[in-house]
């Protein structure tokens, strides 16, 4: 068995290939990002790296590919970006993707990407040959909100079955909940941008954004109630606003945590409130990555592979449907 994989980052299409032992020969990894490649080295050393995908060329690789995995870069698609779509450069490599599975015709494909406006969704489809995604919450399988579609042939996926678990699953302080869950990792996370923030107590949830920005009138309400009960401040002192959810689930992580004041609580009781920022190994749990699988380089290029990267028991979700 061959696989190809495109866009590999940090190489989740292994992680869910071992970890249903699923057997292949060759694995074609397709990436550019020097930290990401260092990862997937030191975890998957036989992996054959083929640098950018826009050099990659079907005649230079065995004449069956049995897979083809693609998370093509997702900027422009994203609700949380500017939308640029397909004159957005990163997403046009999306293109680079259709060439190779035209070129190949591989057995089976998988392409995922982010929620998007339903005429991006319908050219994505058209160009996949008319095969219609399914919308998969990573929340499903994991501690973390994080809706994806996912493009494939391969035949039968259909929803996980809820595992149940929330944000105290993955935590290494024991913080108490029975119920909650984590804001989504996106590809953002390490930079301070597109920010959801993390969990207060019971379904309320601090969106935080960086040092600079005017606390709303809400936050500023929250805020002085707290010094009042506490004679403290609040750290990180800089919030726009709250949200309130329905479903107690953690919105996606980003890719920018390093440089943000993402914050999360930690509670005993009602006076024991702790903030700070979850590890990298609360991150790869939420991903549902084997613990320190990213360790080895800094904890701004951890995050920004995480956030990058697949949820691996969705992947293994979908792949464990091949015959």
């Amino acid at each position: 068995m061959n696989v190809l994989s495109l866009f590999d980052g940090m190489s989740c299409g292994q992680q869910a290939l071992n970890r249903l032992g699923i057997k292949y020969d060759n694995y074609y990894a397709s990436e550019l990002d020097k930290y990401a490649i260092q990862i997937t080295q030191k975890n998957f050393p036989d992996t054959i790296q083929l640098g950018d995908v826009c050099g990659v060329v079907a005649k230079d690789l065995p004449k069956d590919i049995d897979l083809l995995l693609a998370g093509s870069p997702c900027q422009g698609f994203s609700f949380a970006g500017k939308q640029l779509a397909f004159d957005d450069p990163r997403s046009a490599l999306f293109f680079e993707f259709i060439r190779l599975l035209r070129e190949l015709k591989p057995k089976y494909f998988l392409l995922e990407n982010v929620r998007m406006k339903k005429e991006y969704l319908d050219v994505i489809t058209e160009q996949v040959g008319g095969i219609e995604p399914i919308l998969i919450n990573s929340a499903l399988l994991s501690a973390q909100n994080r809706q994806r579609y996912y493009w494939t042939n391969i035949p039968g996926v259909t929803q996980p079955e809820d595992k149940g678990l929330v944000l105290s699953d993955v935590l290494e302080d024991g913080y108490v909940s029975e119920r909650d869950k984590s804001y989504c990792l996106d590809a953002n996370y390490f930079k301070g941008t597109n920010l959801k923030g993390y969990l207060t107590k019971k379904r309320r949830q601090l969106v935080v954004k960086s040092m600079t920005e005017v606390r709303t009138p809400e936050a500023n309400k929250i805020r002085r109630e707290h010094i009042k009960k506490t004679g403290k401040d609040w750290s990180p002192r800089h919030m726009r606003h709250l949200v309130e959810r329905d479903d107690e689930k953690s919105n996606t992580i980003t890719a920018s945590m390093s440089k943000q004041h993402i914050i999360q609580v930690t509670r005993d009781t009602d006076q024991d409130v702790h903030w700070r920022k979850l590890t990298p190994l609360e991150c790869e749990r939420l991903q549902t990555v084997d613990d320190n699988y990213t360790e080895g380089v800094s904890n701004t290029q951890r995050y920004k592979m995480l956030g990058n990267g697949w949820t691996i028991d969705v992947i293994s979700h979908i792949l464990n449907h091949i015959k």
